[in-house]
């Protein structure tokens, strides 16, 4: 049985795009993991200063901001 080995693995597929992507997505996770962390560890006077409430921490991270 022979092996046809310069055919692509499927109709569009890239593993080189999916890992780009996997990787793309686990650091927007981790910068979203460390600015909420730091913004969190600030006081609400800090946060104030900032311009922004304990609310806005989750918006910031995920990069929500208008």
């Amino acid at each position: 049985m022979a092996i046809i080995t310069n055919r692509p693995l499927g109709a569009g597929f890239s593993a080189t795009r999916l890992l780009a992507g996997m990787v793309g997505r686990l650091a927007a996770w981790n910068d979203a993991r460390v600015t909420r962390k730091a913004l969190s560890q600030l006081s609400d006077r800090e946060l104030d200063d900032l311009g922004l409430v304990r609310g806005d921490i989750d918006m910031i991270a995920e990069g929500r901001h208008s």
